[in-house]
């Protein structure tokens, strides 16, 4: 009888796992084929077309931000609570297509708009102002995409998600690679509507054979509470998660006037990858735990073993995967960039050393928001750990060069656990239990030897050295989930 409650148990080791595996899998497609395009741009436009690349993408993506109104978490709650009941999915999704439209108008408006201050800002010249012009309809097409990606993501219609994904993240790339090889630099912004548009396509046919069609028409007067409902969930998110792309914004800016803008692009390549790499992980908690975690808000015990498990999952998974990322840091720049980026394999090996803090910090930032304590999150996630992350990169930038943005993601990081662990505590009387704690520094110790031994030795002893600890790092995270899934 125990075992059979266990299994249905929807925050087991099992169901964890499992959840894991469903939305990342989803994100493995997406980084493949980004990791792609990015080896295509480092060939045909080097370290400074990548650097104008980057800027526009960082500008835009904080629009994109800005106009979705942390909206797309919201809709995945409410379309996963109402997809066993016709009428209410009908409803909300009828509310959440129009707040779509919106924000996709809205986006694209503020980019054409705003495109002589966006130019300035992110290349000190208004010669840029015409291409944020037609990244106008890139920005509607990407604001709207995400909507119905979410939408789907709310369906856990996984077949249809995972098939979506990758066809119109593939198409974009191969529509988008012969503008670079013949346009160089000016292919960039064409290739961005390219994929704007092809994932759009894609998700809009996907939702289309996923959702029934009555879920297409009007709300009528459910409307109004609806959409203040999701509106008043997403403006916490919106707030966060603008604020971080802005403070990435504006490390950008800082190190093109304080280096120059290959110093952005060798950066930005680094750090697009590493975040990519990681991205299975931090999308899974986004999607599975946190709802798991929304739903035990009221139960002290409950959530503290939610938390507890989750934290055990993390530090297993995802030190194995930052010790893989240090280790092949090198082959990993030569295969997806050139060999022209390989002075950012320190900065990238530091970077890996901060996904596992990041990982780890993952849970622990959500515990407040599910608490339905928006303040107290927003002060967290919004304010602190982001006033970190731009007082740490601008500083070790400032005085140890691109290396030293590695240094500050790491004491970023580390601080922003320390951070979370003592609020929770003194707010909520949780404190990870001890086997939490074991997995953790257990993972934490093998992560920094195998990153020890990167910097240590040298270039074939310290890739021995780490591969070795990475093999037993490996060995013991499989062993200990396969203990895990048997409880």
């Amino acid at each position: 009888m125990k075992a059979s409650s266990e299994k249905k148990d929807p925050n087991s080791y099992k169901n964890i796992l499992k959840g894991t595996s469903l939305f990342g899998g989803v994100q493995i497609f997406q980084i493949l084929i980004n990791l792609l395009r990015g080896k295509f741009v480092a060939m045909f436009l080097g370290p400074e077309g990548m650097g104008i690349a980057s800027m526009l993408n960082s500008s835009t993506n904080t629009v994109i931000r800005f106009a979705s109104l942390g909206l797309n978490l919201s809709f995945v709650k409410e379309i996963a609570a109402a997809k066993n009941n016709g009428e209410r999915l009908a409803a909300v999704s009828a509310v959440a297509g129009t707040l779509i439209r919106f924000t996709g108008i809205l986006g694209a408006l503020a980019c054409a708009l705003a495109s002589p201050l966006l130019s300035e800002a992110s290349f000190g010249t208004r010669d840029y102002a015409w291409q944020y012009v037609l990244l106008a309809i890139a920005v509607y097409l990407t604001v709207a995409g995400n909507g119905k990606l979410a939408l789907l993501q709310g369906l856990h219609k996984a077949r249809i998600l995972s098939l979506t994904s990758l066809v119109g993240a593939a198409t974009g790339l191969i529509a988008g690679v012969p503008l670079y090889y013949f346009f160089a630099d000016k292919g960039i912004v064409p290739a961005m509507i390219l994929l704007a548009l092809t994932t759009y396509l894609s998700y809009s046919i996907g939702l289309r054979k996923s959702l029934p069609s009555s879920g297409l028409k009007s709300a009528g007067r459910v409307f109004k509470l609806l959409s203040k409902r999701m509106l008043a969930a997403g403006a916490i998110l919106l707030a966060s998660s603008l604020i971080n792309t802005l403070c990435t914004y504006l490390i950008n800016i800082f190190v093109r006037i304080y280096g120059d803008i290959s110093d952005v692009g060798l950066f930005n390549a680094a750090n697009s990858i590493t975040l990519q790499y990681a991205g299975v992980v931090f999308t899974a908690m986004s999607l599975d735990y946190f709802p798991r975690l929304s739903a035990a808000s009221g139960d002290r015990k409950a959530m503290r073993g939610i938390v507890d498990r989750q934290m055990e999952i993390v530090a297993l998974i995802s030190s194995p995967l930052s010790l893989l990322l240090i280790v092949t840091a090198p082959v990993i720049i030569t295969l997806l960039l050139t060999s022209q980026f390989l002075p950012v394999t320190g900065l990238m090996r530091w970077l890996g050393l901060s996904i596992l803090l990041k990982a780890l910090a993952y849970p622990l930032g959500y515990i407040a928001f599910a608490k339905n304590n928006p303040r107290l999150f927003f002060w967290l996630e919004a304010i602190a750990c982001n006033v970190l992350y731009l007082g740490c990169s601008l500083l070790f930038y400032y005085y140890f060069g691109l290396m030293g943005l590695g240094y500050g993601a790491v004491v970023e990081q580390g601080a922003c656990i320390i951070l979370y662990i003592a609020v929770n505590l003194k707010v909520y009387g949780y404190f990870p239990s001890r086997r939490a704690w074991l997995a953790i520094l257990t993972g934490l110790i093998f992560t920094a030897s195998g990153f020890a031994a990167s910097l240590i030795f040298d270039s074939t002893a310290g890739l021995v050295v780490s591969s070795v600890i990475f093999v037993i790092s490996a060995a013991i995270s499989f062993r200990s989930l396969r203990k895990r899934l048997k409880e």
